[in-house]
């Protein structure tokens, strides 16, 4: 089976299907892999250093034949024409957005893995892409903010006076929102959480920060470890709770998705203009349609005063560590559902089962078939 790692053409995207250190993993368990030259650039993966691991480094219209397709985000329809009638692509796929995609997919006969469906159970956890992606876009979200910000994070006593240590508001105790919530707290600032699930406090105070009570949770339903839906009255009474909180945050971090669904607005218009004169919110949602109203997708604003960052894909500004823990992701998933010789496509295996989204010509992953039906 030649498998091939294809480079990136989506803008502003760094980020490589595989670093060398995967790949020399694979090659050692028989895989063969080939790799489109200059792939591996963005994240300061030089060519010679997958020619060193054994990576036949290969142009473009070689590498889009393979019979299995690697990538980091979906085929764009230029590239899936390309490919050999009946061949397999493992990547980032987000189906339930892209109609026109998958029926692309299917006409072509393409079998399709994505790694945001790969469930979130504990044996899967070696080949949870969404998590080791989220765990640094919530790191760079913190070091974002702290850029646009005028004052510093900790507590500071001088001779001139003290400084009193930043307060961040933190939407959303996922994995995004955790790692922000330890970041924050590292660099000295205090800390405020709110998320619709009840269970995340104990996470949230654990790391040190405070987790604001909504009373009155019910109406919220989890599944898989997202928020699948929430009630207008839980969103009401969250609404009013963070008002308050919000006029005294330097540092406001959205982080909130619902899967399936247009991102919640949790940051109105009113609340971006109580905010205090120099705080900054940093809408890691927007991708999804922004958990604040004003964000704008790669845009970096100001409203009076407040400086609102939209920038998307934030895991590609940290493109060698995305990459390095992407392409073990992929590795291991690579490994549980083939051989080096053929794919294994159980569908009775509840990784394969989860992650398959087609086979044989036909869309056959419940979930995106409910939000697409097709």
């Amino acid at each position: 089976m030649q498998i091939a790692v294809l480079k990136e053409r989506k803008f502003g995207e760094r980020r490589v299907a595989l670093s060398p250190d995967a790949a020399r993993t694979l090659i050692k368990k028989g895989y063969q892999i080939k790799l489109e030259r200059g792939a591996g650039e963005g994240s300061s993966f030089l060519d010679g250093m997958y020619d060193g691991v054994g990576v036949q480094l290969v142009d473009f219209s070689e590498a889009i034949t393979a019979d299995l397709v690697l990538k980091v985000n979906a085929p764009s329809l230029d590239e899936l024409m390309q490919m050999k009638d009946g061949a397999a692509y493992i990547g980032f796929l987000y189906a339930y957005t892209q109609p026109d995609l998958i029926k692309a997919i299917n006409a072509k006969g393409i079998t399709s893995f994505a790694m945001d469906a790969v469930p979130r159970i504990s044996r899967a956890q070696s080949m949870d892409a969404l998590s080791s992606q989220a765990n640094l876009a919530g790191y760079k979200a913190v070091l974002l903010g702290a850029h646009h910000m005028g004052i510093i994070f900790p507590l500071l006593m001088t001779a001139a006076g003290t400084i009193k240590p930043a307060r961040v508001l933190i939407f959303g105790a996922g994995v995004a929102g955790l790692q922000a919530i330890a970041t924050a707290k590292r660099l000295g600032a205090v800390v405020e959480v709110t998320d619709v699930r009840p269970e995340t406090k104990e996470q949230v105070e654990s790391l040190g920060g405070r987790f604001l009570v909504v009373e009155g949770a019910e109406g919220v339903s989890v599944e898989g470890g997202y928020a699948k839906e929430v009630s207008a009255d839980f969103l009401q009474r969250q609404k009013k709770l963070i008002e308050e909180r919000i006029k005294e945050a330097d540092l406001v971090i959205t982080t909130a998705l619902v899967i399936g669904k247009k991102a919640p607005i949790l940051v109105t218009e009113d609340m971006v203009l109580s905010m205090k004169p120099g705080s900054v919110i940093v809408d890691m949602a927007v991708e999804s349609g922004g958990n604040c109203a004003l964000s704008e997708i790669d845009q970096v604003k100001q409203v009076a005063g407040v400086t609102i960052v939209g920038l998307s894909n934030l895991p590609s500004h940290l493109s060698t560590n995305a990459s390095q823990l992407y392409g073990a992701n992929i590795a291991t998933f690579l490994q549980h559902v083939s051989t080096p010789s053929e794919l294994k496509i159980q569908l009775d295996e509840e990784i394969c089962k989860g992650s398959l989204i087609t086979h044989q010509g036909s869309l056959i992953h419940e979930f995106t078939k409910s939000i697409l039906q097709l």
